[in-house]
């Protein structure tokens, strides 16, 4: 039986706009799974980086309640959700955010320090990432307008890798890369679930959305169905017609 991780009840989360109540999700009732490689999908505006959001404790929700292990995020103050997200999360998303003053390496170890002060064990688990993942020590001195987006988006991984998070949540983290470069992201991101990283990711492509175990699609702030794909294996051409089924009933 597989370990809960996170889980919601009742989750909305409602925007005014132009003095009338936008809802955007809508009493959702979620569980997330230790190992899984879980995708969220759905159309523009149907809610997804919303639910990551809150999933993540980057925003909270109006109402329902979300539970990590024991500990009730949803009613935590600002500064209690991000101890959460600094202890137990790593970020991908679209937009790298690297620090272009700093090089590759102390942009990894600036978000390592913030829990770790042993800068030494740090640079060794750095190092161990960054070979993981195909990164050079010449590279890991250059700085971020020096090496190209795939390199800075595998940096980025790291990052978000150096505590240790239980769960690695990702927002379209191949959104801005071209073929070549977003299949290497991808590849990086299963071999990590495949050693037991959990991940949770929005994406609407489906070349993305392939690599999970578990596909939600949302629409218009509900859960309409999921899709269990099993484990990631390339060149499975059945996976690929039971998402596009999945997705096609859906109105994809």
């Amino acid at each position: 039986m597989k370990e809960t991780l996170l889980k919601t009840e009742k989750l909305s989360k409602s925007f005014s706009n132009g003095g009338a109540m936008q809802h955007v999700l809508k009493n959702i009732d979620l569980q997330l799974y230790k190992g899984d490689f879980t995708v969220i999908m759905g159309a523009s505006g149907a809610g997804k980086s919303t639910l990551l959001y809150a999933l993540s404790g980057m925003d909270t929700p109006t109402l329902g309640k979300i539970t990590f292990a024991d500990q009730v995020i949803s009613g935590l103050s600002q500064d209690g959700l991000a101890v959460f997200r600094r202890d137990h999360c790593g970020f991908v998303f679209q937009q790298i955010y690297l620090i272009d003053g700093m090089s590759v390496m102390d942009n990894v170890l600036s978000a390592g320090l913030l829990v770790n002060k042993d800068k030494k064990a740090l640079v060794a688990k750095a190092k161990q990432l960054f070979k993981a993942v195909d990164i050079s020590e010449e590279t890991q001195k250059k700085f971020p307008t020096q090496i190209s987006g795939g390199e800075a988006q595998r940096v980025g991984i790291v990052r978000a890798l150096i505590n240790s998070p239980e769960i690695l949540f990702a927002d379209e983290p191949t959104g801005a890369l071209n073929s070549k470069t977003g299949l290497d992201v991808l590849d990086t991101l299963t071999r990590f679930n495949e050693q037991g990283q959990s991940v949770v990711m929005v994406t609407h492509d489906m070349r993305s959305a392939r690599r999970g175990n578990r596909i939600l699609y949302l629409e218009d702030g509900v859960i309409l169905g999921e899709c269990d794909l099993g484990r990631y294996s390339p060149g499975d051409a059945q996976r690929h017609e039971k998402l596009s089924a999945f997705l096609n009933d859906r109105g994809w």
